[in-house]
C-alpha cells in the first residue's frame, strides 16, 4: 500500500500508537499494533513520514513522542503539585516516567492519568529505614500523593450541588424516639480519610508559594467533601472519625452510638451533649444529603 492509499484515520491510529510507545519510537513502529496499521520495516519510515532539510524521519516523529510525553508530564505535576514540591521537581519527573511506562494511559480522558500514582509509589518504595514502626519520609510522600488524588476525584466526580439538601431544621423535627432507627444518607462527594501525617496542611502551604519542610508524624482525620464546586476538608477528631464512619458504612444512628459507646472514645455524660453539637456541624457541612428512605417513614 503506497502513501496515497493510506486513509487519514488509518494514519492517525498508527500515528498514536508509535509517539505512545513506552519504549520509544523505534519499538513503537514495530509494535503489532502499528504494524496492523501500516506494516513498516525500519528503512521504511519516510513512506510515512518524510525527511526535512534538517531532521530525518525518525526525528521529526520523534519531536511528537517527546510532546506527547511532555504533556502527560505536565498534567502529573499539575495534579500533585504538593508532592512536586516535597519530592524536587527532577525525582518527581524520573518517578512519573517510570509510572507511565508501568502504567501506560488508557482512558480518553487525562482525568485519569493519575489515578494509579499512589499505588506506584506504594510499590516503588524500599524497604524501610528502620523496624520501629515508626513512619518514614516515604509514607509522608505516599499520604501526599493520596490525599492529592482524593481532591482531583471529590472534584471531578458526582456532587451535591443540584440537590436539595437535608437542614438541621429538619432534623430537629424528628421525634428523639426515632433516631436510634433511622440511617443517614451520605453526599457522594463525601470522604473520610486517616493519615499519619498531616498531609492537608502541607498542601495549604505549598498552594501558598511556601516550601514547607516535611512535617512530624501525627494522627490526622480529615472529612473531604464537595460544596459550590470547590473541593472542601476539615480536620477531624479520632471521636468524629470513628462515628462518621460507622454512619457511611450504613448502620443505624443507634447502633453507631452503641459502637461508639463500647470503644471508650468517649464517656456518656460528654458524648451526649457533643451529639448535638456534631450532627449540627456535620449536616450544615452537608455531609449528610437525606434520611435514608425506608428509616421509618421519615422524609423531608
Amino acid at each position: 500500500m503506497n502513501r496515497q492509499e493510506r486513509q487519514l484515520d488509518q494514519i492517525q491510529r498508527w500515528m498514536q500508537t508509535v509517539i505512545s510507545a513506552p519504549g520509544g519510537v523505534e519499538s513503537g513502529i514495530a509494535s503489532e499494533a502499528a504494524q496492523r496499521e501500516i506494516p513498516l520495516t525500519d528503512d521504511q519510515l519516510e513512506s510515512v513520514i518524510t525527511r526535512s532539510s534538517q531532521q530525518t524521519s525518525y526525528e521529526r516523529i520523534g519531536i511528537y513522542a517527546n510532546a506527547y510525553y511532555a504533556r502527560l508530564l505536565e498534567c502529573l505535576s499539575e495534579e500533585y503539585a504538593a508532592l512536586v514540591t516535597a519530592m524536587g521537581t527532577a525525582a518527581f519527573g524520573a518517578f512519573s516516567m517510570e509510572y507511565l511506562q508501568k502504567y501506560h494511559p488508557a482512558s480518553y480522558t487525562l482525568g485519569e492519568l493519575g489515578a494509579r500514582f499512589p499505588q506506584f509509589l506504594q510499590e516503588s518504595r524500599p524497604e524501610p529505614e528502620s523496624n520501629a514502626g515508626t513512619p518514614e519520609w516515604t509514607d509522608f510522600l505516599i499520604e501526599l500523593a493520596t490525599l492529592e488524588r482524593v481532591y482531583s476525584e471529590v472534584f471531578d466526580g458526582p456532587g451535591i450541588e443540584k440537590q436539595e439538601l437535608l437542614t438541621a431544621e429538619t432534623l430537629n423535627t424528628i421525634p428523639p424516639e426515632l433516631w436510634p432507627e433511622l440511617s443517614l444518607q451520605m453526599a457522594p462527594c463525601f470522604r473520610l480519610m486517616k493519615f499519619q501525617f498531616p498531609v492537608q496542611e502541607y498542601i495549604s502551604s505549598t498552594k501558598r508559594g511556601e516550601s514547607p519542610a516535611i512535617p512530624d508524624p501525627t494522627n490526622t482525620y480529615l472529612a473531604i467533601t464537595r460544596r459550590n464546586y470547590i473541593v472542601r476538608r476539615a480536620a477531624i477528631s479520632e471521636a468524629e472519625f470513628f462515628l462518621l464512619s460507622r454512619l457511611q458504612q450504613g448502620l443505624k444512628i443507634g447502633e453507631a452510638i452503641y459502637e461508639f459507646a463500647d470503644a471508650g472514645l468517649m464517656d456518656s455524660e460528654k458524648l451526649a451533649g457533643q451529639l448535638h453539637v456534631w450532627f449540627k456541624h456535620w449536616t450544615e457541612s452537608a455531609y449528610f444529603i437525606d434520611v435514608n428512605p425506608g428509616s421509618h417513614g421519615m422524609t423531608r
